[in-house]
């Protein structure tokens, strides 16, 4: 993405999953069984805070993926999310910090790890949808589809899956039609408004939430880590999802 935002025959950057998800979420078999991205486990004696053997080193790990999971803000030049399949959790930690959110209708969108698993470390939700949509999505982590989704504000715009691909390019091709230089000053001034709104400051409060978050001893919590370390992932997502049915929201009373 810094490539592409240096590079001058570029004016609109489009992301999109390169299977049948955009993006299903963290790595829950890496994390709850006690490995770290490189393979190491945690407890061992590293000398380096990737050991997270305090909160302070989970609020420093998880303010580090920030770096990654939030740099579209950051860019002079727009990026278009097109969402298909499942985004879940972190995946929509990447695709709300775009400028513009697209999805198919059949899309599944939300955090369903609010149930068990920790607080979303990126907090974008808030100035998507407002304060009590917001509550309602992490209170139960339950999903909305992509059609829905875009009833609510929290996509642009939903259309059939089939025709998600034509309907995306061409929203990129009519922006990619601007100077770079006018994108830059409308997307900047857009998100300096956010920053003044604190967008920047709740980042860093959702990273030290997440990370007191996994300090919680609660019998779901404590369900969801006894299940990943004596059972499997689909034993500890099933117990943990059970008392939600399908959780799905269905909107009642909306065109």
């Amino acid at each position: 993405m810094i490539e592409a935002d240096d590079r001058s025959d570029v004016n609109v950057i489009l992301l999109q999953g390169a299977g049948k998800d955009f993006c299903s979420g963290y790595d829950l078999a890496g994390t709850y069984a006690g490995r770290l991205s490189d393979g190491r486990t945690k407890g061992e004696d590293f000398s380096y805070r990737t050991k997270i053997a305090t909160f302070d080193d989970d609020a420093w790990n998880v303010e580090s993926q920030q770096k990654l999971t939030t740099i579209m803000f950051d860019l002079h030049k727009p990026v278009i999310a097109k969402v298909h399949g499942n985004c879940l959790a972190g995946g929509t930690d990447i695709a709300f910090h775009c400028d513009l959110v697209f999805a198919s209708d059949e899309a599944r969108i939300g955090f369903p790890a609010t149930r068990a698993n920790g607080c979303p470390p990126n907090q974008m939700w808030l100035y998507h949808i407002g304060p009590q949509w917001t509550k309602r999505m992490l209170f139960t982590g339950d999903t909305l589809s992509g059609k829905d989704a875009s009833k609510i504000g929290l996509v642009l715009d939903s259309v059939p899956a089939e025709e998600l691909d034509e309907y995306v390019r061409d929203q990129a091709r009519r922006i990619a039609a601007v100077d770079a230089e006018l994108l830059s000053s409308f997307k900047r001034v857009v998100n300096m408004g956010l920053e003044l709104m604190g967008a920047k400051t709740l980042q860093r409060v959702s990273a030290e939430s997440d990370a007191r978050a996994h300090l919680a001893a609660g019998p779901r919590r404590t369900q969801f880590k006894a299940d990943m370390k004596n059972h499997d992932l689909k034993t500890a997502l099933t117990n943990r999802d059970a008392p939600f049915g399908d959780g799905r929201i269905k909107l009642r009373g909306r065109a």
